[in-house]
């Protein structure tokens, strides 16, 4: 039967007498009929929905959006909200990963688009997606870009309210959340799920911990086979071997390689991106970055082409700020503009030789060459080995 999960949902409301969970997923078939060349009987269910009191909004541009009074779940102690709501864009998503995670993903949304099709066909799977990997790497945008191509909205788990010092508090939060959850469809997105999922029997483990997993495992458990979850962390060491079992698909987020430096290099610079650039030479020297800290290095390269009136980044300029970058990453203390030069210089010879550098920081290529050496009068520099 076409549109199973929906009429399923909406009898779990009934049964429930929760009125906002059958008004959600009724508007939401409503949507579907509605794409599908049912107008007449969408209008039907659109019509009914208008004469309940205080329902739901049904859907603003293909998304669900709960009205004023509607109330996202609060933590018992501080009052202050255990989620947030928010409604992603498909295409303001700019998602760039490898091929093989892209394909990846694709069977995960087509797992969920097509699961009336696989319920019948008895192989439907848990619509549950666990990414790990170090920050930068796209993981949160992974989320929003999921939420987005799905039109639904992303109800994302905030671990700072969620935790509570009270004793018994964090597991109370996490129910309110999963029941919160599957009162209309969205997609649940526990972010940073190491601080809630640590392994048990570790060192730094206490009973409320313990306690903790064992009710974020249960409260995973209870959510219907169609619930969408998606879940991050950046230290998938630590989780308890039991949470990675809940999740059908797995995403390992790598750092990006070459080929993909390449391209998020030309995606972020647009059309500021120079002509002269060499993108092979800026992807294989960014080795080892994250995709969010290239972003942020392109956008403070355009920042500064666009205060100086410029159409397109300076070569030099990207470079500088690259080179910086990654002297911060390695943790190299170049707080002083003789530091930064005496890094750069030994990072990049070839390009900055002492003309670029002095025309870079405006000052004469005597001044480079001593700050290169160490000998400008009263310079103390930075004491590091290069």
């Amino acid at each position: 039967m076409e549109h199973l999960s929906e009429v399923l949902k909406i009898l779990d409301g009934a049964l429930k007498s929760n009125q906002s969970m059958a008004a959600n997923y009724a508007g939401l078939l409503a949507d579907k009929l509605e794409r599908d060349g049912s107008r007449r009987e969408a209008r039907m269910i659109r019509e009914r929905l208008a004469r309940v009191p205080g329902a739901l909004s049904i859907t603003q541009g293909g998304a669900l959006v709960p009205l004023k009074n509607v109330h996202l779940p609060v933590d018992g102690d501080s009052r202050m909200h255990t989620v947030d709501l928010s409604r992603p864009n498909a295409t303001e998503v700019n998602l760039l990963l490898p091929h093989a995670l892209r394909n990846r993903l694709e069977d995960y949304l087509d797992g969920i688009r097509h699961h009336a099709k696989l319920v019948a066909a008895g192989v439907a799977i848990p619509h549950r997606l666990i990414m790990d990997g170090p920050p930068g790497t796209g993981k949160t945008q992974t989320a929003r870009s999921i939420a987005g191509q799905l039109e639904l909205p992303l109800l994302t788990v905030r671990c700072d309210t969620m935790i509570s010092s009270l004793l018994g508090q964090t597991s109370r939060n996490l129910r309110r959340v999963f029941e919160y959850a599957q009162e209309f469809p969205c997609v649940l997105f526990l972010d940073e799920l190491d601080a809630m999922a640590t392994a048990r029997g570790s060192e730094r483990d206490v009973g409320e911990l313990q306690r903790v997993v064992i009710s974020l495992l249960q409260n995973i458990d209870a959510l219907p086979v169609d619930t969408i979850l998606v879940a991050a962390t950046n230290h998938g060491q630590l989780l308890d071997y039991a949470i990675w079992r809940r999740f059908s698909y797995r995403l390992s987020m790598p750092l990006p390689d070459s080929q993909l430096r390449q391209i998020l290099w030309k995606h972020f610079l647009g059309e500021y991106l120079p002509e002269i650039v060499d993108l092979d030479d800026i992807a294989r020297r960014s080795e080892g970055l994250s995709g969010a800290t290239i972003e942020q290095v392109c956008q403070d390269a355009k920042r500064t082409a666009v205060l100086k009136g410029e159409t397109v980044v300076d070569e030099t300029e990207l470079f500088r700020r690259l080179g910086l970058t990654l002297a911060l990453g390695q943790s190299k203390v170049v707080g002083s503009t003789e530091g930064e030069i005496r890094w750069l210089r030994a990072w990049y010879p070839k390009l900055f030789t002492h003309r670029v550098l002095a025309a870079a920081y405006g000052i004469s290529q005597r001044q480079v060459r001593n700050a290169i050496e160490g000998e400008q009068h009263g310079y103390t520099g930075d004491k590091q080995s290069e």
